[in-house]
């Protein structure tokens, strides 16, 4: 896990110091000065100069598996961020599908074709 922004490094610290919610974070938090990641992950808003408050998730083959995009003054929802981990997790170990509103403990869905022919 990594959090990254277009701050700079001391920017980062002094936010660390003194936000309750980053006090006790043991992540990484990269520096992106020069926008290159958030260009990369098209977050960077070109106007702000700033990257958007975007969480994107990668699988370990490298593949963006989710990305989700919070408007400025709207904070991220970090249980559902944990439902998806799980989900992703679910679906790897049991080959199913991830119903709307799934929660650990619900049992996933059958994977079926679809004969695009047929639609």
């Amino acid at each position: 896990m990594l959090a990254i922004s277009t701050d700079s490094i001391y920017a980062h610290a002094v936010f660390k110091k003194t936000s309750p919610s980053l006090r006790n974070v043991t992540y990484p938090l990269v520096s992106d000065r020069n926008q290159e990641i958030s260009r990369s992950y098209r977050v960077l808003d070109e106007k702000a100069g700033a990257s958007l408050r975007a969480s994107v998730i990668i699988c370990p083959d490298q593949i963006i598996q989710a990305k989700l995009i919070y408007p400025g003054g709207i904070g991220r929802n970090v249980p559902e961020h944990l439902r998806l981990l799980q989900a992703f997790r679910y679906e790897k170990e049991t080959g199913k599908g991830i119903p709307a509103n799934w929660v650990p403990g619900q049992p996933g869905i059958e994977k079926k074709a679809i004969d695009i022919g047929k639609i």
